[in-house]
């Protein structure tokens, strides 16, 4: 165990994945969503393919008991990311990624539906306060005297698929805690990439855009910085407890605020930053409890053990 590096690769990872949002934002207007969602999975698959190499577990990559569980988890996870990156296509960036910090509260409750998880009233009044938090952060898009839902783009639009790209978020991470029980973390993100870059390359035949050496080299990088965010956040599990620096999480909304307003000029409306407040305390608050209660079962083990001794 390694704190301090641990949380470090964390802090890194959000840079990662803030680069790779920031560059996805800044070439949405000129291809479709289906192109920019290949070449995010297709080159991400380098840097996972060299770090898995390097660490000797290329074989465990493609070795796997669950294919099905695989594919609902790469398909589902597809659909959060063609559904995120057309949110940033309509949305603010420090907007589109607070509106995904919901994610985190509705896989809590998804796996008390599905995997009949425990969850006791203290997480549930935690969900409630961070569902009224994501409801503040929608009211600019969908309260009364602003635009209203329009099929053809929009703010308000944009806001919808970020919202529905938490929820497919979020069933995917149902799936993966399922498919942790059995599979190697390397297998789990490559064939989600692999999932991806396939069904992004399908919509190819609806239309792509011939990128300049430039934007070709930035949707390139795009997905690099993806793998690598991955590898990032993956390593930063093996050296520190998950209730540490799950919290570390959020810097990716203070990296999306400057970035925002350096290279777009956004300001996030004040509701918007009210509602993301009362996600983040919420999300906070759960990962606290969590912690908690992981303390409390390891007393529990302990005490049984010393009482069989």
């Amino acid at each position: 165990m390694n704190t301090l590096l641990g949380i470090f690769l964390k802090v890194a990872s959000t840079f990662a994945f803030t680069a790779m949002a920031t560059i996805i934002k800044y070439v949405s207007d000129a291809y479709p969503t289906g192109q920019i969602v290949f070449f995010r999975s297709f080159f991400a698959l380098i840097p996972l393919l060299a770090w898995l190499a390097w660490r000797g577990d290329l074989i465990e990559a493609v070795r796997t008991h669950r294919p099905w569980g695989h594919l609902r988890r790469s398909i589902c996870g597809s659909m959060a990311m063609f559904c995120g990156f057309t949110a940033l296509g309509y949305l603010p960036l420090p907007d589109a990624t607070a509106i995904g910090y919901a994610t985190p509260l509705m896989t809590t409750a998804l796996a008390a539906i599905v995997l009949k998880e425990r969850v006791r009233h203290y997480r549930w009044s935690a969900l409630v306060v961070g569902f009224i938090g994501m409801l503040v952060m929608l009211t600019p898009y969908f309260g009364a005297g602003h635009p209203t839902l329009s099929w053809s783009g929009g703010p308000a639009l944009g806001a919808l698929f970020g919202l529905l790209g938490t929820v497919f978020s979020a069933i995917s991470s149902i799936e993966v805690r399922k498919l942790s029980q059995v599979e190697k973390t390397g297998a789990i993100v490559f064939y989600f990439s692999s999932t991806a870059a396939l069904l992004g390359a399908s919509t190819f035949f609806f239309g792509w855009n011939s990128p300049s050496p430039r934007e070709a080299t930035l949707l390139i990088v795009a997905g690099i910085c993806g793998g690598v965010g991955q590898i990032l956040l993956t390593a930063s599990y093996r050296f520190a407890p998950v209730s540490v620096i799950a919290p570390f999480d959020y810097m990716a909304l203070l990296w999306a605020l400057i970035v925002g307003f350096v290279m777009f000029s956004d300001v996030p409306q004040t509701l918007v930053l009210l509602g993301a407040g009362l996600v983040v305390a919420a999300g906070l608050f759960v990962i606290w409890r969590e912690r908690q209660l992981g303390i409390e079962m390891r007393r529990e083990r302990e005490a049984g053990s010393h009482r069989q001794a």
